[in-house]
């Protein structure tokens, strides 16, 4: 099978194509997150890349590559699910592509990672219970990590939207999760 670099036509392509390439994983694991399916998600990552490579006089070199892939693919979602959105974005996922993923310390003992794994339920649950547009904010800046400019470049809104967005994410994140942390002894 070709890979990406391997099918680059015009001049230039091929570096082009090797910078992209380096956001595959990364790519995978949103994919994975929207589609909740591993086929899905194959899919929809390497119709980025094929709308990438088409529309690549479009990047500007030296912005974001993830940011620019990352919208395409969002679109490209978008448009596959034409009823409207998905009922929600998952945040665990299936093995290696789970977003909160257990992470063992050779000194954890088994009581810690417990009760690791019950906050991160929490966590989890309090997110997916966000509305849609809050979800989708937490996730881009919170969990992806990207500014709140490239956030609000993928999304097509203003850069105050996100920042409102995530103002009231975080507000109802706090809220649902204060009575855990109460009990927890947290706060």
């Amino acid at each position: 099978m070709p890979t990406l670099v391997a099918v680059a036509e015009k001049p230039g392509q091929a570096a082009f194509a090797e910078e992209a390439i380096t956001n595959l994983d990364v790519l995978y694991r949103g994919a994975l997150r929207l589609t909740r399916d591993p086929a899905k998600a194959e899919d929809l990552v390497q119709d980025t890349y094929v709308r990438a490579l088409r529309y690549q006089e479009s990047y500007r070199p030296g912005t974001n590559m993830k940011a620019w892939l990352f919208a395409i693919m969002r679109n490209l979602f978008w448009d596959r699910f034409k009823g409207g959105r998905p009922e929600s974005l998952s945040l665990d996922g299936d093995g290696e592509h789970g977003l909160y993923e257990l992470v063992e310390d050779a000194g954890e003992g088994p009581e810690t990672v417990a009760l690791d794994q019950i906050a991160r339920d929490e966590v989890i649950q309090a997110v997916e219970a966000l509305p849609e547009i809050h979800r989708e904010v937490v996730l881009l800046v919170d969990v992806e990590g990207f500014p709140y400019k490239e956030t609000a470049d993928i999304l097509g809104v203003p850069i105050g939207t996100v920042m409102s967005r995530l103002h009231r994410a975080r507000s109802q994140l706090q809220k649902s999760l204060a009575p855990y942390a109460r009990e927890s002894g947290i706060i």
